[in-house]
């Protein structure tokens, strides 16, 4: 047996132990829920409830044991001494508490991936395994120690080497899943990922660098390293898109990590959705921190002295209202510093309290104190003065207040007088119209400021005395029978309401109000000032994983200097940047073309160098007139498909265009489709998800954050045209230039490609 199978097999050995230990436990885990659930209903409050807690977490730790299987074990430290520590997705060990596999996060793992040949410590080696389902097919040998004898050890048996295993990922076909990187964590990347979770990090990098799989391996690490803190309060993640968003979502569970919750701006209040946009100016205007300051005014204007104040008689005396009776009644309101409806309840108590003492000044008598309350009840429910109150403290929802802003421009401009009479008309909108991804941020400020809708207050005031009475009543149970290890009042009222499988990431999915432990946002250069507001409030610890590209900034409103944005939100001391320089997405033609581009364009590039090259990775198509460029952009899109995609669901082929050429692209592709790949597989093509789709043709702003086997796009000059400045349609071009990991085709025409040099 040859020196490099007998490595084989004495690490399928490994393996092998690793995977029995998993289907052990998972065995072990099955069994426990089984016998959980077998029990039934019977037995006390406590006891049903202790059962429910139970089964929970038996059904967890399944998921999670489930989600780990794909490749298992993925590397081995051999130290000075002899031993050898296996490197995996979670910890594993025996029944006799011998280590059988080390999670990726601990500490001892670190070396893994930042041991150098100049600082390795006592670690002599590391080796990465590849698996194939649970097969060793490979295994690579870097040696830290060139005085060790694992030199000529790992030479005999043919697995010295260098970064097979990060190339040979990058090779790999896409699936329309980003994949983690725990086997291939680079040491910058590494460093990045287990630093200290009690302060803001921006990570920038430029497209392949990583940055995307360092913020999604940071929050598995921070969920393993502070799981105590973690646990309760969750950690958000922030995408750009719902697309993007299913292109990330099995990266955390792969690496044991469930439970965490994935929004984008768009759908971040729950309950409230929206699909339509803005043009770029208005959402740059609705972006504008300032909106903050005009969404505050227009609350305040619904506190004021009405210019009609009503006498209203209450048993034949005539009781009057006065300015000064308004005034003083706001400004005690607004003492208890309560959001806009709470306090309005204080406002009205106020006054008809004040009402009511006016009444009893002109009795000639001492009244009693039904007779007041009857009078004070007389007054609660008189038209007159429900009106004048509701005039002068209106109760308010978030979206009507939102609506008004944009209705009337002219009361737009006295709230907003830095709003050019342009910008006021371009932000008009009639009352009913829809709402727009960029009315999110404002609808949340809104929230904030306004409180719970009215007439939804009461309807949860009476849910908030039912819990209390709930939670009283699981108190009582509780002593009763002595108490419960694993179940306090608030599990056994959920119980009993049926929300005890409720997962955290539910809870906090549905309530505005949650705070979360972290937060990770991904192409974080795209958002507003108003944007960061909302996420802010989500996260009062101002722990936060921040990643982007100030180069591939598209929004007006967006960073263009990270300084800028994060001083103002952090303090200057309270984030660090780090910065990922090597790109592994792109062959180095295609990201020397993308980057001598976009360095010419003004815009700041930070890397400096990609990992492999690849012949002939850059090809140009040019014609002559719109026509042909729909047939030979189908033509090449088809010969692309044959090459890169398979009827197993990987490889991607992605088409970015001008949005005008969009459409007839998509049919001219669709066409021309089943004569490349015949009928079935052009059906089974034009059946997919758009968030799966291994054909697409698309905007640059539908791919940010992607990757592609191949990409082609189709006259970027057209692309700079629509852009709403120079520098955006810079942004543009060079995030389209920069999708793909194997090859990028630019199809044009002749009087496009005199528009745009590249």
């Amino acid at each position: 047996m040859s020196g490099f199978s007998s490595q084989l097999q004495e690490e399928q050995h490994e393996v092998d132990r690793a995977y029995a230990r998993l289907d052990a436990m998972r065995a072990q885990t099955r069994s426990r829920l089984d016998a959980v659930r077998a029990a039934g209903s019977h037995g006390s409050p406590t006891q049903r409830t202790e059962r429910d807690s139970f089964a929970t977490m038996y059904e967890d730790r399944l998921t999670q044991l489930r989600a780990v299987e794909d490749r298992l074990v993925f590397g081995r430290l051999d130290d000075t001494a002899g031993r050898r520590r296996y490197i995996g997705r979670i910890g594993l060990s025996s029944d006799d508490h011998e280590p059988i596999l080390t999670d990726w996060r601990a500490e001892a793992a670190r070396p893994f991936y930042e041991a150098t040949p100049s600082n390795h410590g006592d670690i002599v080696m590391r080796r990465h395994i590849t698996l194939h389902f649970r097969d060793v097919v490979g295994v690579e040998d870097e040696v830290l120690d060139v005085h060790s004898d694992q030199v000529g050890k790992a030479s005999k048996a043919g697995t010295l080497t260098g970064e097979g295993a990060l190339l040979a990922s990058l090779s790999s076909r896409r699936t329309g899943k980003m994949t983690d990187i725990v086997a291939t964590i680079q040491a910058e990347q590494d460093r990045i990922i287990r630093s200290d979770m009690r302060h803001a990090v921006v990570v920038q990098g430029g497209p392949g660098t990583g940055k995307t799989a360092v913020a999604l391996h940071r929050a598995a690490y921070l969920l393993y390293t502070h799981r105590r803190t973690l646990s309760r309060s969750g950690v958000l993640v922030v995408g750009p898109s719902s697309t993007f968003l299913h292109y990330i979502d099995q990266v955390l569970p792969s690496l044991g990590e469930t439970g965490v919750v994935s929004r984008t701006i768009a759908d971040l209040i729950p309950g409230v959705t929206v699909t339509d946009t803005d043009t770029p100016h208005v959402a740059m205007l609705k972006g504008d921190r300032r909106m903050a300051q005009v969404v505050a005014a227009a609350v305040a204007m619904r506190e004021r002295v009405p210019a009609d104040l009503p006498t209203v008689h209450v048993n034949g005396i005539a009781v009057r209202m006065t300015p000064v009776d308004i005034t003083k009644a706001i400004e005690q309101a607004k003492r208890g510093r309560q959001p806009h409806n709470k306090a309005r309840e204080a406002f009205v108590q106020h006054m008809l309290e004040t009402l009511r003492d006016r009444y009893a000044e002109q009795l000639d008598y001492t009244p009693s104190s039904d007779e007041l309350a009857t009078a004070l009840a007389q007054l609660r429910m008189n038209d007159k003065v429900r009106v004048t109150l509701n005039l002068a403290w209106l109760p308010m929802n978030a979206p009507w207040l939102i609506a008004s802003l944009w209705s009337n421009p002219k009361r737009l401009r006295a709230m907003a007088p830095w709003l050019t009479e342009e910008d006021a008309q371009a932000l008009y909108r009639p009352r009913g119209s829809a709402m727009t991804v960029s009315d999110i941020p404002l609808l949340d400020e809104a929230m904030e400021l306004l409180g719970p809708d009215p007439k939804l207050a009461a309807q949860q005031a009476a849910k908030d005395a039912k819990r209390a009475e709930e939670e009283q009543f699981a108190r009582d149970t509780l002593a009763q029978f002595g108490g419960g290890s694993l179940v306090n009042a608030q599990m056994l009222a959920d119980q009993m309401n049926g929300d005890g499988g409720e997962v955290l990431s539910q809870r906090a999915a549905a309530d505005r109000e949650w705070t979360y432990g972290h937060v990770v946002v991904d192409e974080a250069q795209e958002l507003t000032a108003m944007d960061w507001r909302m996420l802010m409030r989500r996260c009062p610890s101002r722990s936060f994983t921040i990643v982007g590209d100030v180069a591939q900034t598209a929004a007006l409103g967006g960073t263009r200097i990270w300084n800028r944005t994060m001083d103002r939100l952090f303090g200057e001391h309270g984030w660090e940047l780090d910065e990922l320089t090597i790109n592994y997405r792109n062959p180095q033609e295609v990201s020397d073309l993308a980057s001598d581009f976009a360095s010419k364009q003004g815009l700041y590039i930070s890397t400096v160098n990609a990992v492999r090259t690849i012949a002939d990775a850059v090809r140009r198509v040019t014609v002559g007139t719109g026509e042909e460029l729909m047939e030979r952009t189908a033509a090449q899109v088809c010969a692309l498909t044959r090459d890169y995609v398979a009827a197993d669901g990987s490889g991607r082929v992605a088409v970015i265009a001008p949005e005008s050429l969009v459409s007839p692209l998509r049919s001219a592709i669709g066409a021309a489709l089943p004569d490349a790949v015949g009928a079935k597989e052009a059906d089974r093509l034009a059946a997919q998800q758009e968030w799966e789709a291994q054909v697409s043709v698309s905007t640059t702003e539908a791919v940010k954050g992607l990757e592609f086997d191949a990409v082609v796009v189709v006259n970027p000059g057209r692309i700079e045209e629509d852009a709403p400045s120079r520098l955006v349609a810079a942004s543009d071009l060079y995030v389209a230039m920069t999708r793909p990991t194997q090859r990028l085709l630019i199809v044009r025409t002749k009087e496009d490609e005199t528009s745009l040099s590249l």
